[in-house]
């Protein structure tokens, strides 16, 4: 049986049925690595225990035993995620060869629920990304096209996903780094509530922005995954205690009552015509399913591009300054600490890390705190207010999850200021810390549309409800490349 396109539930109930066994289903997995993995350039490596954890599991199953969520089940480990002895880099030359001592903690929860690490995967350097072009290990392709992006930062595991490497993965998310790439790929791209899921084990990008997420081929798959990552974590001082815990099953399968907004600022000029076609058709179906559609303004929503991109680089250029080559990772000698400094930096970090460092640094610097930083965090409680506003009138939010589709390699790598127009309408999520979800709606010359779907805080099941009842009216879900 071949398990190329099949969700975490169908393989769920194949296993249950002993139609599959894990090994069955591992082995399935590398196969198609080792067959198309070297065009893609989804993942950085691959676990060399998954067939031998697949065949105890399937013992362990054989005599009856309790299993966990995901027991036999391959995921794939975004490379900014410690997996204790496994290398970890954040696609970056700087920690090259450096080896995770302990499990992140969504890793030890996947892990305790059975589930198989089949790899890691490739992102943006640093998760600094639209494209996943900045990764030191060369970019990942699209597989709906291959001379394309797959969108960043997560885009290794949204092609593996996508490609039916495996059926789930883990990505983060600080800025759409899991829902844009979802989007272009073609898949479910769920970003949590800040602090629902750890972030201990995650190396840090930007603190008060980044959450770890996930990528499936279905939005059921998509709440069993944060089933079994989310909670509180004693290792994490953001993570949140949680007054309701997901479980898939309480989802509910009707729209009707629901009140859903679509923000005016999300469907001005600069949008794809044919990707604002299939949002505005996604929309009528919702409709169609029971749900009042109601035009809503987010009025600050035209700052936030501005604000992200001064909270974020400010953030980083503090998180960054850890990698000096001494502690751990790539290291260049010179003639004094200083000289250590600034080659290790110079020649460890590619060229966007830099520039942000750069960014970061300016904008924290004495005489521009105030006038950058400080403006920018105000900026972003205004949007933040926004979002409660309007939450209280309307239960969910459809919005485009990206401008335009994928796009050409090479197109944009070289203007970041357009790289980063590509991310306009996920930045607002991670400066509101709020959750929202991508899941595909359409097509345009072959390359998937997504729909995006935000939800107040800690409101994880409104996402999953709209979208599941969408994906129950519609197969786009189900197109593979």
């Amino acid at each position: 049986m071949d398990t190329k396109d099949m969700t975490i539930k169908e393989m769920k109930d194949c296993l249950a049925s002993g139609e599959l066994t894990s090994c069955e289903i591992v082995s399935q997995a590398l196969d198609r690595i080792k067959e198309s993995n070297d065009e893609l350039n989804s993942f950085l490596s691959v676990s060399d225990s998954a067939l031998e954890e697949a065949t105890a599991i399937d013992k362990r199953r054989a005599a009856g035993e309790d299993l966990g969520l995901l027991a036999g089940i391959p995921v794939a480990i975004k490379d900014n995620m410690l997996v204790k002895g496994w290398e970890v880099t954040a696609g970056s030359q700087i920690l090259e060869g450096h080896i995770g001592a302990y499990d992140a903690t969504v890793v030890q929860r996947l892990k305790a629920a059975g589930a198989i690490l089949i790899g890691r995967t490739n992102m943006d350097e640093f998760a600094m990304g639209s494209s996943n072009e900045n990764s030191h290990y060369g970019p990942t392709k699209n597989p709906w096209d291959k001379t394309r992006v797959p969108g960043g930062s997560s885009g290794g595991s949204a092609v593996a996903v996508a490609a039916g490497f495996v059926s789930a993965a883990l990505g983060s998310d600080t800025g759409g780094s899991v829902r844009q790439p979802a989007a272009l790929c073609g898949v479910v791209g769920l970003k949590p509530t800040y602090g629902r899921v750890s972030r201990s084990g995650l190396i840090s990008l930007a603190s008060s922005l980044d959450q770890v997420g996930t990528l499936t081929r279905s939005v059921e798959d998509a709440a069993l995954m944060l089933q079994v990552i989310e909670g509180k974590d004693p290792m994490d001082s953001t993570s949140a205690e949680l007054s309701q815990v997901t479980i898939p099953e309480l989802i509910e399968k009707d729209l009707k009552g629901m009140k859903l907004g679509l923000p005016k600022e999300y469907f001005l000029e600069g949008m794809d015509p044919e990707v604002k076609r299939s949002v505005m058709e996604a929309v009528e179906n919702l409709e169609r399913m029971g749900a009042t559609i109601k035009e809503v303004s987010l009025p600050h929503t035209q700052y936030a591009l501005a604000a992200y991109y001064i909270i974020q680089p400010s953030e980083a250029s503090s998180n960054l300054g850890r990698f000096d080559g001494l502690r751990y990772g790539y290291h260049s000698g010179g003639e004094n600490l200083l000289d250590t400094y600034e080659r290790t930096r110079g020649e460890g970090f590619g060229a966007e890390v830099k520039r942000r460092i750069m960014l970061g640094s300016y904008t924290l610097s004495a005489g521009y705190c105030d006038a950058y930083y400080k403006k920018a965090l105000k900026v972003r409680t205004l949007i933040k207010r926004d979002f409660d506003e309007v939450f209280k009138d309307v239960d969910a939010l459809i919005t485009p999850t990206t401008p335009s589709v994928a796009w050409p390699l090479g197109e944009k790598f070289n203007d970041p200021l357009t790289m980063y127009l590509s991310d306009i309408y996920t930045v607002t999520a991670n400066l509101a810390m709020v959750p929202a979800m991508s899941v595909p709606c359409g097509f345009v010359n072959n390359l998937p549309v997504g729909l995006q779907i935000f939800a107040p805080a800690f409101d994880e099941y409104t996402l999953f409800k709209v979208g599941s009842v969408y994906q129950s009216k519609t197969d786009w879900h189900k197109r593979c490349p």
